[in-house]
């Protein structure tokens, strides 16, 4: 039986998750809509599905089981709803949403009609990622004492005018924090666990014409204890590949890209040498570092691989709409903490009433 996806929005992101998809054995692309109808004939003609004018004639095709969201952030939650409502199981592209209120929304939905929800973080299913969980999980590191993130990454002013909804509060949701490094907001979070309070400055340095933010520093203390650095900015030419770095009283890893730089232990294992050898020169390409669309599309292939598993077995992806949100409530934390200058406690009460945000 094959499987068919069905893509809403037709920008960039569309085309990788179409390869992703074009991997998968017994998986087809059978339609695409957007409201721009050019975009969706130009997707259809390239990868020969068939482009919708309207979102709700998609949603009635029967050969269509699963719809994969790639329209602008902000946008996310209408069309999610509406596929659950019609009953298609949901991929969306990250960020789940840009609030809390609209990020419950589609997993009301989802819940409310039994179909499959995940959100896009493929940066967890590469095999340095993995083993990094898997050595924090079995104790390795000891006492965690450090858990940092850093997305150096370059945009030009171009890169923000080439798009009404870049820049924007309305539909990207914020900047650096949101559409950028939110990928190691989430991997930081999965591997260190909760934080329970932060502090954070976000400023807009080398940019002109947009609303967010295109540099941040927050100031993490986890539950366990552990303290944290976020730093994130489009500022820092001409743009370095992401890194996480994992520091405790008995370990290091240090994480660049797919690449893993340091993995040292106190208590050595056989298998040390054989992961610093097979995870040496694992980045093949940018990593999105400086161009957007310098990424490869394997990490969404197994995350979609996930997701059908998930379907067929009528179990939850392992990136489910609750894993999409916490990402979403941490950075907005730290825009919160930036605008107040007070410290701030998570998990967030409500959502938080952005100034910057008002003033759209």
């Amino acid at each position: 039986m094959t499987v068919g996806f069905g893509i809403i929005g037709c920008g960039m992101i569309a085309n990788f998750h179409c390869r992703a998809i074009e991997e998968i054995p017994r998986a087809k692309v059978v339609g695409c809509f957007d409201m721009y109808e050019p975009a969706a004939e130009r997707l259809a003609e390239q990868y020969g599905c068939r482009a919708y004018a309207k979102l709700a004639t998609m949603l009635a095709d029967d050969a269509i089981d699963v719809v994969t969201i790639c329209t602008p952030s902000g946008a996310h939650m209408e069309p999610a709803v509406a596929a659950a409502k019609a009953g298609k199981h949901i991929i969306v592209e990250k960020p789940l949403e840009i609030t809390l209120r609209r990020c419950d929304r589609i997993i009301e939905a989802c819940e409310e009609t039994g179909v499959v929800l995940s959100a896009i973080f493929p940066s967890r299913f590469h095999s340095s990622s993995q083993y990094m969980k898997k050595a924090i999980d079995g104790g390795r590191f000891g006492k965690l004492a450090l858990g940092d993130a850093y997305v150096k990454w370059y945009r030009t002013q171009q890169y923000y005018d080439s798009g009404a909804w870049r820049g924007t509060w309305k539909l990207d949701g914020g900047g650096a924090l949101m559409n950028q490094a939110i990928h190691s907001v989430d991997l930081l979070l999965w591997l260190m666990g909760p934080i329970a309070d932060l502090s954070a400055r976000c400023a807009t340095l080398a940019h002109e014409r947009i609303q967010v933010e295109d540099t941040a520093v927050a100031s993490l203390h986890f539950e366990n204890g552990a303290l944290g650095v976020i730093e994130a900015t489009t500022s820092a030419y001409p743009g370095f590949l992401k890194r996480i770095a994992i520091h405790g009283d008995q370990g290091t890893a240090v994480m660049e890209e797919e690449d893993i730089k340091v993995w040292e232990f106190a208590k050595k294992r056989k298998s040390d040498q054989k992961i610093r050898e097979e995870m040496q020169s694992r980045t093949k390409t940018g990593g999105g570092a400086a161009d957007p669309a310098a990424i490869g599309h394997h990490g969404h292939k197994l995350q979609f691989l996930d997701v059908l598993k998930a379907i067929k077995k009528g179990t939850r992806p392992a990136i489910d709409g609750y894993e999409g949100r916490r990402s979403v409530e941490a950075i907005l934390a730290i825009y919160k903490a930036a605008e107040t200058g007070r410290t701030i406690e998570l998990p967030l009460k409500r959502d938080p009433v952005l100034k910057a945000r008002k003033g759209e």
